[in-house]
């Protein structure tokens, strides 16, 4: 029985860090949905960490004063109510501000779940180990886990299927060893979960290139299905989990500094991406994934502190990797919106030129430039403008001619938005570069005493 239940709060775990990049291959149907724009809807993503990252640090602030086994519930229970309320939001306001709800009871629930674990396993090492598997896990397969449940049934699903589980991981607190857990919050962390954390900002930070950009460049530039986006970034969360055994047996340096490499040389690939490719944007996600595995292994176990010590450290890695996501898309998404900006005149000249250059009538020219001057200058920022509405009112179906221009047309302008995400690609793997930097001081004071 206990083996189930901590099954289930491990879940719960995985699930309230997946809400950090979940919606992320759901935003076109949001936008859609809500009549809204891309860079709106965005906040779908932000609010929610914004939320866990303050909740977190107030509890890391307030130290052992609560119960875990209150913060527990507490955390349980308002993130299913809240993603109730995600999940049946009539308007975009309202699933905003559930998703503040929800990054709070998150924070509660992320917070409490650890020592509610070690209350279940009656073993820390394998508690924590739990804990931060569930959480690397799960923030790595929020996108793949949003973009099969989006394609299947509908965005909403996202948010109904986590209440049951939030709610039936309230069981485990039922039982003797969770309801008298202690542990012993207060006092000093010392110096090295304070630089495994700041590892975790900029780990994070770099993931919005792998969970954010990554996929926004897959579903609404190169027109991929949420579930074909799916498949290509679960790419991620296979090659991070397959590195920990290799994690385990390698020197430390060797997984401080070739996690650096490959998620800061995952994150370059996909700036130089040639085009729609999705064995391409598989195999830079999973060398992401692979640095991530190996950046986890050495800042993992460090972020949590001494031992016993369980409420706030988890409470200050809680705060530091969502922290993280916010410093990522803070800094990306700017950058990333000028890009487009530009990207969409560059994409207007790219069409003019391939309509000039195409073996077609003028009369047949003309009509077709126009609309899709139209078509482009109405997309939303980082979406293929809708060409083949273009095309088919220009009669494609009964002309050969004008089908090869179109197949040309839709490759010129997908080239120029896929460029525009170059800048932001290269600002988080700069990101995943400095990560290294932490965890390789972390390798260093290994054989020093904690002071």
């Amino acid at each position: 029985m206990r083996a189930a239940l901590t099954a289930v709060v491990a879940v719960a775990v995985a699930l309230a860090f997946a809400d950090s990049s979940v919606v992320v291959l759901a935003l076109p149907d949001l936008y859609a949905d809500f009549d809204t724009s891309l860079v709106a809807v965005s906040w779908v993503v932000t609010t929610y960490n914004v939320a866990v990252a303050v909740a977190a640090a107030v509890l890391f602030a307030v130290g052992s004063r609560a119960r875990p086994v209150v913060l527990a519930a507490a955390g349980f229970t308002t993130f299913a109510l809240a993603s109730i309320v995600c999940g049946a939001a009539p308007t975009f306001e309202v699933l905003l501000v559930a998703r503040v709800v929800q990054g709070v009871g998150a924070a509660l629930l992320l917070g409490g779940s650890l020592p509610v674990l070690l209350g279940l396993t009656d073993h820390e090492p394998r508690a924590r180990a739990t804990w931060a598997l569930a959480g690397t896990l799960g923030a790595a397969l929020g996108p793949a886990l949003g973009g099969v449940l989006t394609e299947l049934f509908t965005w909403r699903s996202i948010f109904w299927v986590q209440a049951p589980v939030a709610l039936a991981a309230l069981a485990a607190l039922a039982e003797p060893g969770v309801r008298d857990v202690r542990t012993s919050g207060g006092g000093r962390l010392g110096v090295r979960p304070w630089i495994a954390n700041g590892g975790y900002v900029l780990l994070f930070a770099a993931l919005v290139g792998a969970l954010f950009l990554a996929v926004l460049l897959a579903v609404a530039a190169w027109r991929f299905t949420p579930i074909e986006g799916a498949v290509a970034v679960s790419a991620l969360p296979v090659a991070a989990l397959a590195v920990r055994p290799l994690a385990r047996h390698a020197h430390p340096v060797a997984d401080a500094a070739g996690g650096g490499v490959l998620l800061g040389g995952g994150l370059v690939a996909l700036a130089f991406l040639p085009g729609s490719s999705a064995p391409a944007l598989a195999a830079a996600l999973a060398a992401c994934g692979a640095g991530l595995g190996l950046l986890g292994a050495v800042l993992g176990d460090a972020a949590l502190g001494p031992k016993a010590a369980l409420l706030r450290p988890a409470n200050l890695t809680i705060a530091a990797r969502h922290s993280g996501f916010v410093l990522g898309l803070v800094v990306v998404a700017p950058l990333l919106s000028a890009d487009l900006e530009s990207a969409q005149q560059s994409a207007s000249l790219a069409s003019a030129q391939v309509i000039l250059d195409a073996r077609v009538p003028l009369s047949t020219k003309v009509p077709l430039v126009i609309d899709l001057r139209d078509e482009i200058l109405e997309a939303p920022k980082g979406r293929i403008p809708a060409i083949d509405e273009a095309f088919e009112e220009n009669g494609v179906a009964d002309d050969g001619r004008l089908a090869v221009v179109q197949t040309d047309l839709v490759t010129a302008v997908e080239d120029v938005i896929t460029r525009a995400f170059r800048s932001s690609f290269l600002v988080a793997a700069l990101f995943g570069v400095l990560a290294a930097v932490p965890a390789l001081v972390l390798v260093a004071l290994r054989k020093e005493p904690e002071p």
